[in-house]
Formats: structure tokens, sequence, C-alpha cells
């Protein structure tokens, strides 16, 4: 086996797809579950790809997610929707969360979807641009548990909450912006801890709160650009999960145990403002006037946001997808304890 192994994108989201079927989800939603994270792999968004599927195996096991939730829509009204996930698997309640807001928005031009007690999401740019699939600006937002430092801190105070805009656009794919309130998401530590990698000083501290370059030994991530950051993850907080009726970060700070998460989803038709193919050309131009921009020394273009994705994208659908030897034993010894069939790599 090579240092990297690489599989093609078709095989790895059948694997995922068949691990989690086999681990009690229903084929439909593993299908799901199994795109959104080959998804984030493909765009070289690793942290959030396939390395994840142990963990969630664990919170399987553990009764953390609901392989099989009842998920129960306990209001809409107007653009407003609350849907009560039941645990479910994160990809599969906000899509679901996703399409109440496009619905919503098809009605009367904005959809606004809080879910209440979901699990991990991944990449929720993937869930964005589900709106934008449907010619709407879409914006997600998830709540979790204490993992990232407030300003002056020394533990984990409010979470590395991330945000998710998509923009649709003509001859241009849709714009996404896609980040986490920390200055990396705790994926990339995970992914370099795997690799035996050091890492930047200044992405997490360790128990004492000092920085710390030895990804296994970070106990609490730093926000980005400071208070700005963090005071942007309290702000998620409140719409997501104090909107929901489900607070996460006050009693998790009190004592209360396990994963506790909410989302919102947003939906918006930008064509209630105008002409829709007018604003899909000024989201044309706009992104070839930046790339047409003098680029400093060195720089070999200007990228509007999702563009370094949608490269990758391409790179990988064609090479295939590569994954560290660590990771992917891991799948292939959770496949066979399940008696899912492995597939070849490229």
């Amino acid at each position: 086996m090579s240092a990297k192994p690489r599989i093609a994108a078709a095989a790895l989201q059948d694997l995922a797809r068949e691990i989690l079927a086999a681990a009690g989800t229903p084929r439909d939603d593993a299908a799901l579950w199994a795109e959104t994270l080959v998804w984030a792999n493909l765009r070289g968004v690793d942290s959030h790809g396939v390395l994840r599927i142990p963990r969630y195996l664990e919170w399987i096991a553990g009764g953390e997610i609901n392989p099989r939730p009842a998920m129960t829509l306990l209001k809409a009204a107007g653009a407003i929707a609350l849907l009560d996930a039941d645990r479910a698997p994160g990809p599969v309640a906000m899509a679901r969360a996703m399409d109440e807001a496009i619905a919503a928005a098809k009605r009367v031009h904005v959809g606004w979807c809080v879910a209440r007690g979901i699990t991990h999401a991944g990449a929720v740019g993937h869930f964005a641009l589900r709106a934008a699939a449907q010619g709407m600006a879409g914006l997600v937002m998830t709540a979790s548990v204490p993992l990232m430092a407030w300003p002056g801190s020394r533990g984990a105070v409010v979470s590395t909450n991330p945000v998710a805009i998509a923009i649709p656009a003509g001859k241009h794919p849709p714009l996404l912006l896609d980040m986490a309130t920390a200055t990396v998401a705790l994926g990339k530590i995970m992914s370099a801890k795997q690799a035996g990698a050091p890492i930047p000083p200044d992405w997490g501290i360790d128990a004492a709160g000092n920085p710390t370059t030895d990804a296994s030994a970070v106990q609490t991530l730093t926000p980005m650009a400071g208070a700005k950051g963090a005071g942007l993850s309290l702000m998620i907080e409140c719409l997501a999960s104090l909107a929901a009726g489900n607070p996460v970060l006050a009693p998790a700070l009190r004592g209360r145990k396990g994963t506790n998460m909410n989302g919102v989803a947003i939906a918006v038709d930008v064509a209630a403002f105008g002409d829709a193919a007018a604003f899909a050309a000024d989201v044309d131009e706009l992104s070839s006037v930046i790339a047409a921009q003098p680029r400093a020394p060195g720089v070999d273009a200007l990228m509007v946001p999702g563009e370094r994705g949608d490269a990758e994208r391409a790179r990988r659908a064609r090479d295939g997808i590569p994954l560290p030897p660590g990771v992917w034993k891991q799948l292939t010894d959770a496949a066979e304890r399940l008696g899912v069939a492995v597939p070849p790599l490229s």
C-alpha cells in the first residue's frame, strides 16, 4: 500500500453508505450521510470527511446519534419552521431543515428553519448549496458544546460553531463561504493528529492554556480573529439553540455532559428582489472582476469563495481521494466488523 492510498469517490461513497447502513441507518439516510462526507473529501476538507465515521459509529453505539430518528415538524408559520430532529445524523437533520426553509421561501420568499437536537452535521456548506441549487441564497449555522476558548479563558467556553453562505450564480459555480468560527476546525487538528504532523501555535491551547504545536496536546481551540470569532460563535448559539428552546453552552458550562447540538437553515428567494437572471449575471461579473485584479508576487490566482474547493473537487474526481493509511485502516476495520465488503484502492 502506498503512503497515501487513493480511492475513487464513488467507491468511497458506497463504502461509507454501507458501513452506516450496517450500523442501523436506513439506506436513504445512509446514502445522504455518505454523500455529505465524501463531498467534503472531494473538496479537500478531509477533516469533515470519512475520517469521522469511526467516531460516528461510537456515537451510534452509545446512543448519542439516533440512526432511526422520528423527526417532527413542531411549528410551521409563515417563513418560520421548528424541527425536532430527535438526535438524527446531522446531515440528515440539516438536509431536512434546509428543505423546510426552501419550501417556506417558495411560499413567502424567505424560509428560516431551526433544527433542535441534531448531531454533528459535517461540512455545512453542503446544505447551503441545496438552496443555491434552487436559485436561492442559503445560509446554515450549527451550535454545539464548548470546544473553543473565550478571549482570556484557560479552557473551552464557546464552540467552533460554523457558518456557511451559498450564493447562486449563472455560468460561474455558486459562491460558497464555509467556515468555522475557530482559527481552524477541530477536524483539522484531528487530521494532524492522525498524520503525526505538527500544527501552527495559534490553532489551539493545551491544558494549562498555553499555545502548542502538538496536535495531541490540544485541549481547546482558539477563536478566529480573537473576540470577533468568539462573539460570532456566541451569536450562533443564540440563533440556533436559544431560539430552539434547547440551550447548549450554559448547561454544558454548568456541568451537563453529552453532545447536544442545534442548527439553523435559511433560504432567501433572491428573485423576490428583482430579475433572477440579472442577479446571477452580476454574481458572475463580480467573480470575474475580482479574478482580474492585479496579483501580489507569487500568487497564481485570485479566487472567490468556493473556487478552491471546486478545483480540488475536479482533481480528486479525476485522480481519486487520498486517505491517510490510519483512516483507511479504521474504515476497513469497521467494514469487516460490520460485514461490509471493502472496495479496491485506485
